[in-house]
């Protein structure tokens, strides 16, 4: 036999967070009935201590709102950010799809990062991927996926971009004939990253830094293998 209270003790229970949520999503109009009751419930709060329930919900409103707005003014920067990249790309494609010779092509892609305040552009191309073998002319692109795959392993691992600084050793093997190269942009080329190197480099040691964005360089390492088809022909 149940002693006296125990059945109540099981109501209090059983009126869990799950059950009172139940309840009132069964019965909307809880609110409307006890109009009164409600606006003189009061919640706790971090600094206030407590407040009407009211006031509780008007705080998480605006707190919805600023972060809807929070929301849209990140969306316009992307936007803007994704049109200037548009025109960057637009503009360094058109440039090099005219040039009349490979070498004019290094060129104007070296003269396109030295615009952007960068101290150059370099492509390096895996041999095993291009016909850039002797007699085509092509040798000094070179890059030799053995040398190379050390420095892969240590600044890329399974990524397609590296930004920061890199050591002697390294800068020998990409940029042999490069000087006082504080950081780098570095971009394995084409969809499966297996057709070479692209390297934007700046005399800064913080131009280029982990964490930066790199939907830029994407692009051009996707755009560039096709470009260069024009001149070499691929393996």
């Amino acid at each position: 036999m149940k002693q006296p209270g125990e059945e109540l003790q099981e109501t209090v229970t059983e009126l869990d967070d799950r059950a009172v949520v139940d309840y009132l999503l069964r019965n909307p109009e809880f609110f409307i009935r006890n109009a009164r009751v409600v606006e003189e419930m009061r919640v706790p709060h971090p600094v206030r201590g407590t407040v009407s329930l009211v006031e509780w919900h008007m705080a998480r409103s605006r707190n919805h709102i600023n972060q809807l707005e929070e929301n849209m003014t990140l969306l316009m920067e992307q936007a803007s950010t994704n049109e200037s990249l548009f025109y960057r790309l637009l503009h360094l494609q058109a440039r090099l799809a005219s040039a009349h010779s490979l070498d004019e092509f290094l060129s104007r892609f070296h003269r396109w990062a030295r615009e952007l305040g960068l101290a150059g552009a370099t492509i390096r191309l895996f041999p095993d991927r291009w016909r850039i073998g002797a007699p085509s002319g092509f040798t000094h692109l070179a890059l030799s996926r053995q040398a190379f795959e050390p420095l892969r392993i240590q600044r890329l691992g399974h990524d397609h971009h590296y930004l920061g600084p890199l050591n002697g050793p390294e800068l020998l093997v990409v940029l042999p004939e490069a000087k006082a190269i504080g950081s780098v942009a570095m971009s394995l080329m084409g969809r499966d990253g297996d057709l070479g190197v692209i390297l934007f480099t700046s005399r800064d040691a913080h131009h280029y830094e982990q964490g930066q964005a790199t939907h830029l360089l994407q692009e051009i390492a996707l755009m560039l293998p096709e470009l260069l088809e024009r001149w070499i022909e691929r393996v």
